[in-house]
C-alpha cells in the first residue's frame, strides 16, 4: 500500500513520519474476540509473532482470549506490548504487556485502541469489534481483517462500515499473508 493510501503518513524505516515531522516505530491494534482452540485464535497469535518479528509494537487491549493470546505471543518472541485496559488498576502482573495504560474508561477505551494503532487488526469479533472499527474506519486508519475463521472480520472486506472509503481495508489468512500487508505500511 502506498503513501496516497496512509493518507498524510509517509513510509520510513524507522517508523512513520506523521505531517508534523514526528517520527515513532510502527504500532498496530489488535481488535477482535476469538476462542482458545479456534483457527483465529492460533492466527491472532501468529499475528503476534509477525508484529514483533517485524519490530512493530502490538496494542491489545487484552479484553478477548484471542487479542491476550496475540500479546502473549508478541511478548514471547520478544516485541513490544502496550495493553489498553478498561479498568483503573494498574497491577501489571495480570496483564501481558511492556507498557501498560489502565485508562478507567470501561468500553469507552474502544476508541484508543482504536486511534493508538497506525493500522488495526481485526479477528473475528462481535459488538465491541465493531464499536472499535467504526472508530478506526473515521479516523482513517487502515483495516486489516481475518479472513475465513468467522466472526465480524470475515465480512469487513465486502462490507466496509460505510460508503466513503475512509481507510483501506485489506484482508489476511496467514502470517505470510499478513507479513506482507504490514510490509506495505
Amino acid at each position: 500500500m502506498g503513501s496516497d493510501e496512509l493518507g498524510d503518513r509517509r513510509v520510513d524505516p524507522s517508523g512513520v513520519r506523521s505531517t508534523s515531522g514526528r517520527l515513532h516505530p510502527l504500532q498496530v491494534s489488535v481488535l477482535g474476540s476469538a476462542e482458545p482452540g479456534s483457527v483465529a485464535y492460533e492466527r491472532a497469535g501468529e499475528a503476534g509473532e509477525v508484529l514483533a518479528s517485524l519490530g512493530i509494537t502490538t496494542v491489545s487491549g487484552c479484553g478477548s482470549p484471542a487479542t491476550r493470546f496475540a500479546a502473549e505471543r508478541a511478548l514471547a518472541a520478544g516485541g513490544r506490548v502496550v495493553s489498553i485496559i478498561p479498568s483503573d488498576e494498574i497491577a501489571t502482573a495480570d496483564w501481558p504487556c511492556t507498557v501498560l495504560i489502565p485508562c478507567g474508561m470501561g468500553d469507552a477505551r474502544n476508541l484508543m485502541m482504536a486511534l493508538a494503532g497506525d493500522a488495526c487488526l481485526v479477528i473475528g469479533g462481535r459488538a465491541g469489534t465493531i464499536s472499535e472499527v467504526c472508530l478506526a474506519w473515521l479516523h482513517r486508519r487502515p483495516l486489516f481483517p481475518l479472513l475465513g475463521c468467522g466472526g465480524w472480520s470475515e465480512t469487513l472486506v465486502d462490507n466496509p462500515p460505510d460508503e466513503r472509503e475512509l481507510a483501506p481495508i485489506r484482508g489476511w489468512s496467514t502470517g505470510e499473508d499478513l507479513r506482507a500487508l504490514l510490509a506495505g505500511l
